[in-house]
């Protein structure tokens, strides 16, 4: 994501200012083209010959070509600068650094071209074949040819004089109009620089947003600059294009970032000959495009009066009235060519409370309460709640990673140290760094009773009545307000997202009427906070960001785009209701037993533009910016007329797919078994909406190649069409928007048959079994009751082995009217890159599926709703927090150990490897001996300590798993069939079986797996030397006692060391209370080493 410069970058000393590109000296003249021919002194590798003239003498210029670079003739042009006389027209400029057509391409060479190696030549002068758009601005006979002669000095002379000409030196010290142009923005150093209100950067509340001005400066400027340097200071943070004309400019820090982003060259002129880029006015849309796509905010400051208008008002020497009309950031780009996600701008307010009781087993007894609110623009949707919390923010991870932001507002000074760590390194989609706007408390970051007589005032959210907004203490809210937890701290966030959007210039086309809805982070749902959305590739990959390998990718085979936006919510909020999730398997299975009608929805589907955003846009239409300027308005009615008309052609294919979804027979019936198709198919049609469509398809006239609408014989109306026309589609959106709900209803369902299908598609679409999983309630069955039994379970879209194919495995976790007791643990263990993690992902990843209402991949499931899935794996560290890798895995076990209930599913991985092995151990051991005792929740636990085993092999509540392996020969060239004894046997290879396996693994196999990855055999084997070693050195420090099968002082402290570990989370109990449990790990340890004989 681009950046733009602070001011220091250029006006601190040593800036280099004649460095127009990265570390090169000179202005790069070889990348790129433009097609536009630029009027006013910019585009790639234009020169301004006005300026040039005023340093450079003719006779200078004749001195510095080769006749061989150039046989044409350069010209100047006898017209001032535009920016000093709107009046005339300005100085031809080159269209830029241009491949030069054989032949054809026939026009004066840039200055810039000359400093190319060989330069191509030029046969004529003031001619040239241009591009579509290309038009030679200045009459021929303004300009004034110059006669060349052919003077024969050094390059490095000619490369002098010509970086000269261009107002810039070698990239050390500045001259000419360059110097000039930094002498005039002085007041603009570090040293002096201050926000708008007289904050030096120092402050803590400093706003680099706006910029002060100091008056006497200000009062020195002309009227265009009075009028670009008052919007431009309190946008600072904007890239700003000012009209002048029939172009857009850029001016100094904003001209660097075009220069940067849309490769345009640089040049001093302007407003006050300061530095400056642009393009013609045709080419804005796509420039604010571009700039956009890479992160940047782009204001357009429009000219709101025409140069006849101005001077009929105001005389001769009046200045055309400009004012900044849009802001369009990527998280408020409604229009255009935006891609299918949804974007979001989120607000959040965070208060840290002290809890009211103590809560055992906490770190720290402080409670976090955070109010939010996000908007997604294209929408026109605004969502509002708050969360509960704690100092690990785990619940605020999750709402970033369900809401990816684009861009998050906070007050400056009012988050804590810990919260604002979580923004700054939360991404947004495609791992980009998230966009931090603070804003200033009070005025912009509002208090809930200011926001509430905000919203009264302007009549904002008219959906909401004005009633319902009351002061603290109220018990009447509107109904998005009343399931969030802290009202006032919701409200004032929504009061800041408001406030941000007038400032973008967005306020009055979301906030009258954008639809306030109401948002729960988990909200009943299976609960999957941050870590595990991560942990799982839920969204995106840990690679690139991408979808590439995630649930995402698997299941999404929508056709439309508001389909994709809806599965994408569904995937972050799994159900928990069974009747809810039985609701969308019945409509998944009737889908998948009639091929040929799911086939026909979805060809019904694909041809649907993207209602939900085009419903957003006509609803906004009358409020749009550009829609009042005379210059814009046409532009923009057409934009308009066109979207109108392919959102009424979009509800008319809608409405006709459901419709004719009631007379299909299905299963031998004439109506579908799946309640959710019934309520498709019979969707209340009120005869007021069908007139309404009617309506509107009556008044539209829609071809290939154009878009309008009819003018019937009853209208007389007079005067110009596209004023009639105009008023005549704002007739026509007021009757659409009487029955927006109706809409929305539509929209909604077609998303969630497109949904539906595309599930149906993943059970055709599979690389093996699926089944239709099967729901049993855990109430009633006593403590333990929760169960999860798959039988035949492969991973849906990892990469199998060189086949491509999984080995399928059972989990079993919990039996339901068996006499065998099936345990909630597994205590799983196996080699290096056996499958382990691999099978932990595809358990997590089964439950999902179930709870989402889809098949999921094995040939049987039985399963209680799980409430929550935690995960631990891998391992990584968080530099940027802090936090090393054994404090992330601590943090993680912590949410597991405070959160988890019976109903749970915990999946850890080699909890404890991040610190040395006996504190590892010990931790490993109280977590695993936590969570199967006191929760008894559905839990796999993966290790590498194998101890464990032994440790719990009697426990009742824990089954011992492996993922099998074996050993087979193979034949090694060139090697000595001889070796030292107590050598590991590298004759044999180690081959993962990927089988689950009841019992413990002797062994993790990591000299093997050591030996596969490439490491040495002569490495290996010393490897193998040092682990017998080590092996018989801890065999003698925990036997020390003078008999065999005694313990030794450091095994009973080692032992202690476990038991107090076991306790820290019932508050610290004193050890004597584990005294028997002490005693029989004693026992327990002398009993194993009697039996494997005297150490």
């Amino acid at each position: 994501m681009p950046q733009q410069r602070s001011l220091f970058s250029f006006y601190s000393t040593g800036g280099g200012v004649g460095k127009l590109k990265g570390n090169s000296s000179q202005p790069d003249a070889t990348q790129g083209n433009n097609a536009e021919v630029s009027q006013r002194g910019y585009g790639r590798g234009s020169v301004h010959m006005s300026q040039r003239n005023e340093t450079l003498s003719q006779k200078d210029i004749l001195e510095s070509i080769e006749r061989r670079m150039c046989r044409g003739k350069i010209v100047k042009s006898s017209l001032s600068s535009p920016l000093e006389n709107e009046s005339q027209q300005v100085s031809l400029f080159c269209a830029g650094n241009k491949r030069i057509r054989e032949q054809d391409e026939k026009l004066t060479c840039p200055v810039e071209e000359l400093l190319r190696p060989s330069a191509a030549s030029v046969d004529s002068p003031n001619k040239r074949t241009c591009q579509k758009e290309e038009k030679l601005i200045c009459p021929v006979e303004t300009l004034i040819p110059l006669d060349m002669a052919a003077v024969d000095i050094s390059n490095s002379e000619k490369r002098r004089k010509l970086i000269q000409a261009a107002g810039a030196d070698d990239g050390i010290a500045t001259t000419g109009a360059w110097a000039e142009a930094r002498a005039k923005f002085e007041w603009m150093t570090p040293s002096k620089v201050m926000d708008g209100e007289r904050r030096k950067p120092s402050h803590p509340l400093y706003d680099d947003r706006t910029l002060h001005i100091p008056e006497d400066i200000f009062q020195k400027f002309s009227a265009s600059q009075k009028q670009y340097w008052a919007t431009k200071c309190k946008y600072m943070d904007t890239v700003l294009f000012f009209k002048v004309g029939k172009f857009y400019e850029l001016y100094e820090l904003d001209a660097e970032v075009g220069h940067k982003e849309l490769d345009w060259k640089l040049t001093v002129s302007g407003v006050g000959k300061c530095r400056q880029v642009g393009c013609p006015e045709s080419g804005i849309d796509d420039a604010v495009q571009k700039l956009v796509s890479r992160g940047c905010k782009v204001g357009r400051m429009e000219q709101i009066e025409t140069a006849e208008q101005a001077r009929a008002k105001r005389g001769d020497k009046a200045t055309v009235q400009r004012e900044l009309v849009q802001v369009v950031t990527p998280s408020t780009v409604m229009d255009g060519n935006i891609r299918p996600e949804a974007v979001h701008l989120l607000a959040i307010k965070e208060e840290v409370r002290e809890a009211t009781s103590y809560i055992p087993g906490k770190a720290s007894n402080l409670v976090v309460a955070i109010g939010f609110a996000f908007v997604d623009a294209a929408a026109g949707r605004f969502y509002v709640g708050s969360l509960s919390d704690d100092v690990s923010y785990i619940n605020l991870k999750t709402l970033l990673t369900q809401v990816a932001p684009q861009e998050v507002l906070y007050e400056q000074g009012g988050l804590s140290k810990e919260a604002f760590g979580v923004l700054r390194r939360s991404t947004a989609p495609g791992l980009l760094p998230v966009n931090l706007t603070p804003l200033q408390p009070s005025m912009e970051f509002m208090e809930a009773d200011d926001a509430i007589r905000m919203f009264r005032k302007s009549s904002y959210f008219r959906d909401s009545s004005d009633d319902l907004w009351h002061r603290k203490g109220s018990d009447s809210w509107p109904a998005a307000l009343k399931t969030a937890e802290d009202k006032l701290l919701a409200t004032s966030a929504l009061g800041a997202l408001a406030s941000h959007l007038i400032r973008m210039k967005c306020d009055n086309e979301l906030l009258p009427n954008g639809l306030l809805c109401p948002y729960e982070v988990f909200k009943g749902s299976l609960r999957l906070d941050g870590q595990t959305v991560s942990n799982l590739e839920l969204l995106e990959n840990r690679d690139n960001g991408g979808t590439a390998g995630t649930l995402l990718s698997y299941l999404d085979s929508c056709v439309t785009r508001f389909g994709k936006r809806l599965l994408r919510r569904w995937i972050c909020h799994p159900l928990r209701n069974v009747g809810d999730i039985q609701y969308r398997l019945d409509a998944v299975e009737e889908l998948n037993s009639c091929p040929e009608i799911a086939c026909f929805l979805r060809a019904g589907l694909g041809k649907l533009p993207d209602l939900e955003r085009l419903i957003a846009r006509i609803r906004t239409f009358a409020a749009s910016p550009l829609a009042r300027i005379a210059t814009a308005a046409k532009k923009t009615h057409q934009r308009q007329l066109k979207a109108f008309c392919s959102m009424v052609l979009g509800l008319r294919a809608g409405v006709d797919l459901l419709s004719s979804l009631q007379g299909v027979p299905f299963s031998e019936k004439t109506r579908f078994n799946s309640e959710l198709l019934q309520t498709a198919a019979e969707l209340p049609f009120p005869k007021p909406v069908q007139a309404c469509l009617k309506e509107l398809e009556a008044a539209i006239d829609v071809s290939p190649k154009i878009c309008r609408l009819y003018k019937s014989q009853e209208d007389t109306s007079e005067g110009d069409n596209d004023d009639w026309e105009a008023r005549r589609l704002s007739q026509l959106i007021d009757l659409f928007n009487e029955h927006t709900p109706f809409w929305g209803k539509l929209v909604e369902m077609l998303g969630q048959i497109d949904v539906l299908i595309s599930f149906a598609s993943t059970i055709v679409a599979a690389n093996g079994p699926t089944c239709r999983p099967q729901f049993v309630q855990s109430k009633g069955l006593g403590k333990g009751g929760s169960v999860l039994e798959i039988k035949s379970l492969w991973h849906p879209y990892a990469s199998g082995g060189q086949d491509g194919a999984f080995v399928p495995n059972d989990i079993e976790l919990g039996r339901v009217g068996e006499s065998r007791n099936v345990p909630h643990a597994m205590l799983l263990t196996g080699p290096n890159m056996g499958g382990k993690s691999t099978l932990l992902r595809a358990t997590c990843l089964a439950v999902i599926l179930a709870q989402l209402g889809c098949y999921v991949p094995g040939v049987a499931c039985t399963i209680s709703p799980v409430d929550t899935i935690f995960t631990r794996l891998g391992a990584s560290d968080r530099i940027m927090a802090g936090e090393s890798t054994f404090m992330v895995e601590c943090n993680e076990a912590s949410s597991v150990l405070n959160n988890a209930t019976s109903d749970s599913l915990v999946i850890l991985d080699e909890l404890g490897r991040g610190t040395s092995t006996h504190d590892g151990y010990a931790i490993a051991y109280a977590v695993f001996h936590r969570l199967v005792n006191a929760l008894d929740c559905r839990l796999i636990f993966a290790t590498h300590y194998h101890a464990l085993t032994e440790e719990f092999a009697a426990n009742p509540h824990v089954s011992l798993c492996y993922m099998a392996c074996a050993f087979q020969s193979r034949s090694r060239k060139g090697e000595s069939s001889s070796r030292e004894e107590g050598e590991c046997d590298l004759d044999k290879e180690l081959v993962f079986l990927y089988k689950l396996t009841a019992g413990a693994s002797p062994k993790s196999f990591g000299l093997q797996v050591a030996l596969r990855g490439g490491i040495p055999t002569s490495v290996v084997k010393s490897a193998h030397r040092a682990a017998q070693r080590m092996q018989e050195s801890l065999s003698h420090t925990f036997c020390l006692d003078e008999k065999p099968g005694g313990v030794g002082a450091n095994m009973k402290q080692l032992l202690e060391s476990v038991l107090q570990a076991g306790s820290l989370d019932y508050g610290l109990d004193s050890f004597s209370g584990k005294k028997q449990t002490y005693e029989q790990l004693l026992g327990s340890w002398q009993t194993l080493q009697s039996g494997a004989g005297s150490c």
